[in-house]
């Protein structure tokens, strides 16, 4: 009998798992420098839930920019936008935010949340039907057409609000620590772990274990082919585009309640940092933006904890570290 031969089994490619150990690194290291262990712990903490929040701001922008090629730097508009319409729900509502009740509080921020989602994302179909499409693969026009569009949101913002900063007090019932032996972990930061941790596997599933997923990716990959097969690749691309500007309101609902206070330019604020975590991380890497956001609140807290002075450069200097590593990012889905 002849003998039938066995493929042999593709190469699987090697799994670059040092990125992913970066941040439990940092925090081992910054441990005997801080020399109290409950500070440590309290700053770790801290720095996670702050990573988380930036990441969901951050994740908008790589699905956009990273999977569709599309620089936009009006990104922080739909932060503000999302900010702001939150604050139209929770203001006419704080009988409910101020009851001493968690079922309470969270029944007024779901639909804040949900409100600031809706109109930011409704916003980002408008600005993808009129500023981007007729810009598509021309950077330097995006470039020119969202920075336009920044500055026309937040004037708009201005002229509607004024300059002056809203009060946003947090919930009564996700005010004030967990007290476990002497580290002290505020209780919205344990919601905003959570809710990220959420929208990291929620985004992960859906690119990577489901059939839009794929054609997004493959529509990224070669967008021709795709259409070839009956797809229609611009509403695809629509949608994550409105996700992105979506996750952006939702992102700046969780700031401005951490921070508790509005402003017209709290969008314009955070570009620069959304930016920094998108390359940092790698264009389109979701799981890279992923450790970028928490490198970069990491290095914000415990820099501003050992050398105050450093943390308003930290950002910088830690992105210039990793690209001078990395230079496409930390994991980089593909070149530009």
């Amino acid at each position: 009998m002849t003998e039938v031969a066995v493929p042999e089994a593709l190469p699987q490619p090697k799994r670059d798992l040092l990125p992913v150990l970066l941040p439990v690194i940092l925090a081992l290291a910054m441990l005997p420098l801080i020399g109290s262990g409950s500070s440590w712990v309290t700053l770790t903490a801290a720095s996670f839930a702050m990573g988380m929040m930036i990441f969901i701001m951050a994740s908008g922008l790589t699905l956009v920019f990273g999977l569709m090629d599309v620089l936009n730097f009006g990104h922080g508009a739909f932060i503000a936008v999302g900010a702001y319409i939150a604050t139209l729900v929770l203001l006419p509502l704080a009988a409910w935010v101020q009851a001493d009740s968690l079922l309470t509080n969270l029944a007024v921020l779901l639909p804040a949340a949900l409100a600031a989602m809706a109109v930011s994302g409704a916003l980002g179909l408008v600005v993808e039907r009129v500023l981007i499409l007729p810009v598509y693969g021309q950077h330097l026009k995006q470039i020119l057409m969202t920075t336009g569009g920044m500055i026309v949101a937040e004037q708009t913002l201005y002229a509607l609000w004024g300059p002056q900063i809203i009060p946003l007090p947090l919930p009564t019932s996700l005010r004030g620590s967990f007290i476990i032996g002497d580290v002290a972990i505020s209780k919205y930061r344990v919601l905003a772990m959570l809710v990220g941790l959420i929208i990291f596997l929620g985004i992960q599933l859906v690119l990577n274990r489901t059939r839009i997923g794929l054609l997004i990716r493959a529509g990224v990959e070669n967008r021709e082919m795709v259409e070839a097969l009956g797809y229609r690749i611009r509403r695809l691309f629509l949608g994550v585009f409105m996700t992105g500007s979506a996750l952006a309101g939702l992102g700046g609902i969780m700031w401005t309640l951490y921070r508790e206070q509005v402003h017209a330019s709290v969008g314009d604020e955070l570009t620069v940092l959304v930016f920094i975590v998108v390359i940092i991380g790698g264009l389109g890497s979701i799981g890279g933006c992923f450790i970028g956001a928490l490198l970069v609140a990491m290095v914000a807290n415990y820099g501003g904890f050992l050398v105050p002075k450093l943390a308003l450069v930290s950002n910088i200097l830690l992105m210039v570290a990793i690209l001078m590593w990395r230079p496409r990012g930390l994991y980089a889905v593909k070149s530009r």
